[in-house]
């Protein structure tokens, strides 16, 4: 039996932590390993909320440093599937910040990571289809098929160099 498509806004995750002193380093700016692992989280509850199994990161396509975050900043992941393969589905990751004390909001990081979902006897899985309904879900979804295409391209020009 095939489980319905779900739609981006299912998966969904909204995850805030606050930059503390042993998140920074010398220059009062959180450590890139830090959000990295934040983004990784995120993404991985977005990942299984849409295929309600274990799964793994598989890959971290992008992951663009927009601008720094600081000590003391609250920040915001915001994560979601973007589209599915097979067995493997690609989550968009925002990351925003804000200083509480004077209001101030930045978009510091963006991501696109892909999972693969993990049966239980720990071989990947078919994940749920998706269905964008709206236009910022379809736009995504058109950019993450174009990145996937890229993907793909990439290693057949890989293994061909070997």
């Amino acid at each position: 039996m095939t489980a319905p498509n779900k739609s981006p806004a299912d998966s969904t995750v909204i995850m805030t932590e606050l930059v503390l002193p042993q998140h920074t380093n010398a220059l009062g700016t959180i450590f890139g390993g830090v959000v990295m692992s934040w983004v990784d989280i995120a993404a991985a509850i977005a990942a299984g909320k849409h295929c309600q199994t274990a799964t793994v990161t598989a890959s971290i396509d992008a992951l663009s440093f927009v601008a720094p975050i600081r000590l003391g900043h609250v920040v915001e992941l915001k994560a979601c599937v973007n589209a599915v393969g097979r067995t493997s589905m690609e989550i968009g990751v925002r990351v925003d910040s804000s200083n509480l004390i004077t209001g101030e909001k930045f978009h510091n990081v963006s991501a696109y990571l892909t999972f693969v979902a993990i049966g239980v006897d720990g071989k990947p899985q078919p994940v749920p289809g998706l269905t964008p309904k709206t236009e910022a879900e379809k736009r995504r979804n058109l950019a993450a098929q174009k990145r996937r295409q890229s993907r793909i391209e990439l290693a057949k020009a890989i293994k061909g160099e070997s």
